[in-house]
């Protein structure tokens, strides 16, 4: 939720040579919907339930190099198993102050936080991060989203794989 995920992984995917696909751009060409509309008509559980579907048809393709996951994804049943044994996991962390910098200017696009501001804002991404901790602790990789380029992620990858 607004790390970065996206924006790293098409130049981590470019700098490895391989492709890319972000989740929810995935389930909104699939399900013809935004994922904002998916929420709002049929809420998160039913969402959740969605993109779980099509991780696991992401996950059994030989060609997806790359994939962008939402903040949450990895918190639903055993998504996070699946991940780990389909390959490297990457947490991009980012303070809370910074993450409420960046969702800021895209509040429209995000169903759980359009309706948030200033302090409540904050309030709820620091919950999202203790609720969400537990997994993102689980990623083969962790790394600091600030100031982070494709080439560094790359190498801390080719490092972690020796």
């Amino acid at each position: 939720m607004g790390s970065g995920k996206t924006t790293i992984g098409k130049k981590l995917a470019k700098s490895l040579r391989c492709d890319f696909v972000d989740l929810d751009d995935y389930i909104e060409k699939k399900e013809r919907l935004t994922i904002q509309t998916l929420f709002e008509n049929f809420g998160e559980a039913t969402f959740r339930k969605i993109e779980q579907t099509c991780l696991n048809e992401l996950l059994s393709l030989d060609s997806v190099g790359v994939v962008s996951l939402g903040g949450g994804t990895i918190c639903y049943e055993n998504n996070l198993e699946k991940i780990k044994k389909s390959g490297t996991l990457i947490y991009l962390e980012l303070p809370a102050v910074t993450l409420m910098q960046r969702l800021e200017k895209s509040m429209n696009k995000r169903p759980l936080l359009k309706n948030l501001k200033g302090e409540e804002l904050l309030t709820f991404i620091n919950n999202k991060l203790s609720e969400r901790q537990n997994f993102y602790n689980k990623a083969h990789i962790t790394i600091s989203g600030l100031n982070l380029t494709a080439q560094m992620l790359q190498q801390k990858i080719i490092d972690q794989k020796k």
